[in-house]
């Protein structure tokens, strides 16, 4: 019973980080890419404006990122729960 526990804890755990990588995933494509694109536009970046970097380059690194952060954090979990593969 106790590995069923576990097992749940993990995945508990592995929905947090998806919910947490997916929100900061949104706030840069969605909010800073299209909604606050004139606001970000104001500030320069490389000499572009903030607001044209997000939509054409930011949200691309972003989700490269996330994904490294996500492969490091489940690899970390899985060494925890014992679950991992070599």
């Amino acid at each position: 019973m106790a590995r069923k526990d576990e097992l749940h804890a993990y995945w508990k755990q592995n929905i947090k980080y998806i919910a947490i990588l997916l929100s900061i995933w949104f706030t840069v494509s969605y909010l800073f890419g299209i909604i606050f694109v004139d606001q970000l536009d104001k500030i320069k970046f490389f000499g572009f404006p903030l607001g044209f970097w997000f939509a054409n380059q930011g949200t691309e690194i972003i989700f490269c990122l996330l994904i490294f952060v996500y492969v490091q954090l489940m690899n970390r979990l899985d060494r925890k729960y014992d679950v991992f593969e070599d």
